[in-house]
């Protein structure tokens, strides 16, 4: 092991910021503060992604984003790889 932070998902100077500390119930729930689902327009029914970050084999850090935010995301960085392929082909 090493004495590094376990994980960095955000970079010094970026927007990221603890927002509230959780506790897990007996059947694995989590609450997300009312204030935070109001500010992230977190609605009944929303559909989360859970993203991962691992070192040396465990997870060390969760990230929660809106699943379509995360298909925007993928869309938006695969668009220009299809666009080049359809323009030049594949090989």
């Amino acid at each position: 092991m090493t004495d590094e932070p376990a994980c960095a998902p955000c970079a010094p100077g970026s927007a990221c910021r603890i927002e509230a500390v959780v506790a897990v119930d007996e059947r694995g729930q989590v609450l997300l503060p009312k204030d935070l689902r109001e500010r992230a327009d977190i609605r009944p029914g929303d559909r989360l992604t859970i993203v991962s970050w691992e070192r040396d084999g465990t997870v060390c850090c969760l990230t929660l984003m809106k699943a379509d935010a995360l298909a925007g995301a993928i869309r938006t960085a695969i668009e220009p790889i299809f666009t080049q392929v359809k323009e030049h082909g594949a090989g």
